[in-house]
């Protein structure tokens, strides 16, 4: 018979532990902690080692900046006309576009002008030229020449931090996209990284040139560059990456799409060209290796016109240095420093080749699913098996979710990652098999202090008669919850060192806890200086609702007592607003592995919560719900003071408070609130308005007479709307 007992014991908290370890690795999953994300990104990072395609288009190509060219060129910067003159060559080598990796925000400082200008300034020397055009004297007016006449694209440079200094509105070149949107879908710009400030080209070369874009990209929290956006927004326009502008000039200037789901960005045409994006516009990359993976061009033998018979033709070249000092590098995962060149490169690779890793939709949802599987398929086996059998199991799952995980990556080029999955499966192993160790060596002590947790006798001993009811699982019953709180306790204990603080609530608690006790009420928990209550669990208790409800007047008649030692003793007294109602609710054992607790939870908990709430909106002791005026004790009756939506729910529930049966001329002023309170549904604001302002005049504390009158005069001067129905919608808890 016991041995029958702690079997159905250790099933029945075996499956909840698993349950909650699982729900809360599910939590990690939904909100990656720091930790967690770098540990997934290193996976990631393992399994791009051994996956990536070291194969490219042999389209990007890259015109290096290199230490040769700087030792025949001269140092960098190098003077405008030369970089034109770069370029030119680069172009009639035959490339399809040209994308210099560089930002050219700042005049040219060796224009012949500008050197005349400054010899006169600094030197008082004035040195004139002859024989040259004008247009010579500019170097920047030579590139912008070049640049309207080929395939250019210009870079510029974002900025996201709001604090940055913003510059004039520059002339950029947006990216005219089509927005395709799927129902519900928001605008691109909620999805979009919004840029703060820019720092483009010089006027006179953005003007001339057909596009530009950034050459800004985003390195993940670790530092290393796994993805990077192709699409920026600035003030309402969406602008292109350097390296999706230059695939633009290439394809000559096609028609673009951007799909947006209500998830988010979905994926990017360009022509014939389609490029899945995440959410937010970014590409995941596919890096063909580390350093010098693409071809490189030796800037110097560009110039000597030294090039190899069609090493350029029909190429995207990006032009950018590798140059000791001049380096733009970029750690990834396959190389700690990787020209940030070659990202451009890699991106364009990328689309041209359609070899994308990718991260769909339902990625996310398959993850859960595995963490969800394991954990069940772990429970599963400890509750059968012994650990000698259920820990080969466990790591043969495991491998095979690991290298399904690589084989999806290599075959697909989908990425599941196997982090959380075995995650799950290795705690839930570790913890659920000490729990079973634990449940059967200590059986004994496991009842004296699980039962202990239980806050009445008649929990202790119907457990102790039924083992099997300790069960997370619990049932759906109708039973009553209170809440309370005390007004301003923060305020009241700041007051109060903290030994008086203690000592305070001891001497509060303990005799409302006689009270709930003493109506047949259960105390679920103390919440600071709030308690929270319920009738009818985990015995039957007849008339709970009435039960309840004496138990709330009988904590207000009490604390007239308790307030008269509280204002000899610390000073001050302290009021209560209680808030009851009856429902529907899981009530069972609920907890972790070392911790239960008997409680309930479901959404007629958290209306009772929110009537507490209401208390003080109301100022009233009281807030009861149309669910408890049927019950009201003798001597009592229940006045209707609103038709409220609170926060967290929809559906409207009409709210009480009970007042005390009074005299006639009381009689008569709650017969004229029920008239003024029909008027006010009727939408007869001004007669309503009437009603109440006289009842205000009888009453001047009563806040809720001061509350219909605003009401009424506010819609007086603005109307509701016509489906309007008289219901309060409350905002706040």
């Amino acid at each position: 018979m016991i041995k029958k007992l702690i079997q159905k014991l250790r099933k029945s908290l075996l499956l909840p532990v698993c349950f909650i370890i699982t729900c809360m690795i599910a939590s990690m999953y939904i909100y990656e902690p720091l930790f967690l994300k770098y540990l997934d990104r290193k996976l990631y990072d393992v399994f791009l080692s051994k996956v990536h395609s070291t194969q490219t288009t042999g389209v990007p190509c890259i015109v290096d900046i290199d230490e040769a060219s700087l030792n025949e060129f001269g140092q960098w910067p190098w003077p405008r006309y030369r970089v034109a003159q770069l370029l030119v060559k680069i172009q009639n080598a035959g490339a399809k576009a040209i994308a210099p990796d560089i930002l050219f925000a700042e005049a040219d400082r060796t224009s012949l002008g500008v050197l005349k200008q400054n010899l006169k300034k600094d030197l008082e020397v004035d040195v004139q030229f002859t024989g040259l055009p004008d247009a010579l004297l500019d170097n920047d007016y030579i590139l912008a020449n070049i640049i309207s006449k080929g395939p250019f694209v210009l870079g510029n440079y974002f900025y996201f931090n709001k604090d940055t200094q913003k510059s004039a509105t520059p002339f950029l070149h947006p990216l005219k996209l089509a927005i395709v949107k799927t129902s519900g879908a928001a605008d691109s710009q909620n999805f979009l990284i919004n840029a703060q400030s820019v720092l483009p080209a010089i006027q006179v070369l953005s003007e001339k040139a057909k596009i530009s874009g950034f050459i800004n990209t985003a390195a993940d929290e670790d530092g290393l560059l796994r993805s990077t956006p192709l699409l920026l927004t600035w003030q309402g326009k969406i602008y292109p990456s350097l390296a999706l502008a230059a695939l633009w000039i290439a394809f000559d200037q096609p028609a673009g799409a951007l799909k947006i789901s209500k998830g988010g960005i979905e994926s990017l045409r360009l022509g014939k060209l389609s490029i899945p994006l995440d959410k937010n516009g970014r590409l995941l990359l596919h890096f063909r290796g580390p350093r010098f993976t693409f071809p490189y061009i030796s800037a110097s033998d560009v110039l000597n016109d030294k090039l190899e018979p069609q090493s350029l033709a029909g190429k995207i070249v990006f032009v950018g240095t590798s140059a000791t000092g001049l380096h733009d590098l970029r750690p990834t995962p396959l190389d700690p420093l990787l020209p940030g060149v070659e990202v451009h490169a890699t991106i364009v690779d990328n689309i041209l080749a359609g070899d994308y890793f990718i991260k769909p939709d339902w990625v996310p949802g398959f993850e859960i699913t595995l963490i969800v599987f394991t954990a069940f398929i772990t429970g599963l086996l400890i509750m059968r098996l012994n650990a000698l059998w259920v820990l080969p199991v466990a790591i043969l799952i495991s491998t095979l979710i690991w290298f399904g995980s690589l084989w999806a990556l290599s075959r697909w080029r989908i990425f599941i990652s196997p982090l959380f999955p075995i995650l799950s499966m290795v705690i839930n192993f570790s913890l659920l098999t000490l729990i079973k160790f634990w449940i059967s060596e200590k059986k004994k002590r496991f009842f004296k202090d699980a039962f202990s947790m239980y806050v009445s006798k008649s929990v202790v001993e119907q457990i102790a008669n039924s083992p099997e009811s300790l069960s997370l699982n619990g049932e759906e019953k109708n039973i009553s919850i209170m809440f309370s709180d005390v007004r301003g306790f923060s305020t009241l204990s700041e007051k109060l060192t903290p030994t008086q603080v203690s000592n305070l609530l001891q001497d509060f608690l303990t005799p409302m806890t006689g009270v709930i006790t003493g109506h047949d009420g259960t105390v679920d928990k103390f919440i600071g200086d709030a308690i929270m209550a319920f009738w009818n669990a985990p015995v039957d208790v007849p008339a709970h609702e009435y039960q309840a409800l004496r138990s709330g007047l009988a904590m207000h008649a009490a604390l007239k007592e308790l307030n008269l030692e509280f204002k000899e003793k610390y000073g001050f007294e302290v009021d209560i607003g209680v808030g009851i109602h009856s429902g529907m609710v899981r009530v069972g054992n609920m907890g972790s592995k070392d911790l239960f607790d008997y409680t309930v939870l479901g959404d007629n908990v958290n209306l009772a919560s929110r009537l507490e709430g209401l208390t003080r909106f109301y100022s009233v002791p009281m807030v009861v719900s149309d669910a408890m005026i049927s019950h009201c004790p003798d001597g009592y009756f229940a006045q209707e003071l609103d038709m409220v939506t609170v926060k967290g729910k929809e559906k409207p529930v009409t709210i009480y408070s009970l007042a005390s049966a009074t005299n006639d001329v009381v009689q008569k002023q709650l017969d004229i609130y029920v008239r003024a309170l029909h008027l006010y549904r009727t939408r007869q604001f001004e007669k309503a308005l009437a009603l109440f302002m006289e009842l205000r005049r009888k009453n001047l504390e009563n806040t809720l007479y001061a509350l219909y009158c605003d009401r009424c005069d506010s819609f007086i001067q603005a109307p509701p709307p016509d489906d309007w129905n008289g219901v309060f919608i409350h905002t706040s808890k």
